[in-house]
């Protein structure tokens, strides 16, 4: 066996890369960092992200499927449609507080936009 074959085996079960194959996309991690803030309501979720209705519809899903994010349903009038994080994903959000961490000692505040403070 040689060692490239050693290294694909190693990689094809670590639960980092398996990780981020689940949750690794830019719209699912935001979608999680913005439901830290607790249950939100679509168009919510659609201003806090800046994904477009279709995006956030199907990373939605993505993450119900997942088991990431749990929806609700309130039959009001108009019907209110609520997200929010199961225990699974609650506890990713510790890993986002590491990120975070990290980002603000090797992320350089010039890279930000103006007026935008690290942490958000």
């Amino acid at each position: 066996m040689s060692p490239h074959s050693d290294l694909e085996a190693k990689y094809a079960s670590c639960p980092v890369i398996k990780t981020l194959e689940e949750v690794g996309s830019r719209w699912r991690l935001t979608v999680i960092h913005v439901l830290r803030e607790g249950e939100l309501r679509f168009n919510e979720l659609k201003r806090a992200t800046d994904a477009n209705s279709q995006t956030l519809s199907r990373v939605l899903d993505d993450l119900e499927e997942t088991g990431y994010v749990e929806r609700r349903v309130e039959e009001e009038s108009p019907i209110a449609v609520y997200y929010s994080l199961t225990p699974k994903g609650d506890d990713l959000l510790s890993a986002f507080d590491e990120i975070l961490e990290w980002g603000e000692k090797w992320i350089d505040d010039d890279d930000r936009p103006d007026g935008e403070e690290s942490g958000a």
